[in-house]
């Protein structure tokens, strides 16, 4: 089945057209894209109550109130917007004339790029709204990255965006991967990253935000999500910036349980190194994927539903987790390096550091396709811990110290050892390591 893709306008109008939509719009930080947007469609009467957009701080903040964190592109200033608005639909359209009415308050809070193209462009966008006259609310938000060389193109990317969420809160509610895909209709490829989706109320009750952010993942929209414990969903540099980062790597279809217990150790290592406490590390899981979600034999509704669960059974152990597309190192540590955290330790075995130092799993260009991967991973303070492993043929655990690799890449790997790039998990027992 071919689902018909309405262009920007022709959306923005049909929701004008519905007589029992009705709601209010605030943007702050990039102008009133999305309002315009219903505005030139026509019949905008018909849907908005009000526009407003607080550019000024201090007019904000009697508005919304202060931001603790002094950051106004952010989850918690969106949150406060469209919690205002709503409450205020409620209170002051409450005769007969609205009695039919289902409210929704839309806001957004971005920053495009600068004058001189040194800031990093994003925002925040939500909606919260009502599928029936005096219905409980259900709330979308989602987490943007304009990618865009162009602050006037990244305005017109957010008033597309703010149309396609307005019209899936609508339209598509009852259909998660219709609603999520449905956001970058109309949008050129490259323009725009989603990186982060979060969904509450009665409507989306069995959804859950690990599934809604596997979408994400599986549609291209975004290269990981990330979640916590006892909170959930949550943008990954808000996690991590400035913060000591230790991460266990695993595959999610992988033939052995993760071992937590090598984890643990080489957790206990790293805070040593580093001459830090419990509460000034972040740990971390990840279940990388490796596009399994693209492969035609697989079922998407189940395991998207087994990766959910695994990640709920990860958080319930007190580590942070990242479902991510990842299948090198070095693509991990470029992600990391976007959230500038303090340093990052990411845990792998033996045997996967002889597969990056072996040159007959490169190309014809080897050196440079080493030089390139190196740089990629230990440009953002990263370490590498490795495990040891016990070769039984031969009786003896190996470690970096003993690791045989390709001649031309020994320099390197020396010199990554000598200064502490590279790290072998040490003092664990030889049971452990023959795991």
């Amino acid at each position: 089945m071919i689902l018909e893709i309405l262009d920007t306008r022709r959306k923005a109008l049909t929701i004008n057209l519905d007589e029992n939509i009705y709601g209010t719009f605030a943007e702050i930080g990039a102008g009133q894209e999305v309002a315009r947007n219903f505005f030139t469609a026509g019949a905008a009467s018909g849907t908005i109550a009000k526009t407003m957009s607080a550019y000024d701080m201090t007019f904000s903040n009697e508005i919304y109130g202060l931001e603790e964190s002094g950051r106004y592109v952010s989850k918690s200033r969106l949150e406060k917007m469209l919690d205002h608005e709503f409450a205020l639909l409620g209170e002051r359209l409450c005769g007969v004339n609205y009695q039919s009415r289902t409210f929704f308050s839309f806001a957004d809070t971005v920053t495009t790029l600068n004058y001189n193209k040194s800031n990093d462009p994003h925002g925040w966008l939500g909606i919260k709204f009502q599928l029936e006259p005096c219905g409980p609310a259900n709330t979308i938000i989602f987490h943007v990255r304009l990618l865009d060389s162009d602050a006037t193109l990244q305005q017109n990317v957010l008033g597309i965006l703010g149309v396609n969420l307005v019209y899936a809160a609508f339209k598509h509610q009852n259909d998660p991967k219709r609603m999520i895909e449905s956001l970058a209709d109309n949008l050129s490829q490259g323009s725009v990253e989603i990186d982060l989706i979060s969904v509450k109320g009665p409507a989306f009750a069995d959804l859950s935000d690990v599934l809604v952010n596997l979408y994400l993942i599986q549609k291209g929209f975004s290269s990981a999500a990330i979640f916590i414990p006892e909170v959930g969903v949550m943008q990954a540099k808000d996690l991590m910036y400035k913060q000591h980062i230790m991460i266990l790597r695993t595959r999610f279809n992988q033939k052995t349980k993760p071992d937590f217990e090598f984890f643990n150790h080489a957790i206990t290592q790293y805070k040593a190194y580093l001459q830090i406490s419990d509460v000034e590390l972040i740990t971390m899981a990840e279940l990388t994927l490796n596009n399994m979600m693209n492969h035609a034999d697989t079922d998407d509704g189940e395991l998207l539903n087994r990766v959910a669960k695994r990640a709920k059974d990860i958080t319930e152990m007190g580590h942070a987790v990242i479902i991510s597309n990842f299948n090198r190192h070095n693509k991990l540590a470029k992600y990391l390096a976007k959230c500038k955290p303090k340093s990052v330790g990411i845990t792998t075995n033996i045997a996967n550091l002889k597969h990056i130092f072996l040159s007959e799993n490169y190309g014809s260009n080897y050196t440079n396709e080493l030089l390139s991967y190196i740089s990629d991973l230990f440009s953002g303070n990263v370490k590498l811990l490795t495990y040891p492993f016990r070769d039984i043929k031969n009786k003896q655990m190996v470690t970096t110290k003993n690791l045989e690799v390709s001649p031309e890449a020994k320099p390197l790997f020396d010199f990554l050892l000598q200064n502490k790039y590279i790290l072998d998990i040490e003092e664990i027992k030889e049971e452990i390591g023959a795991k």
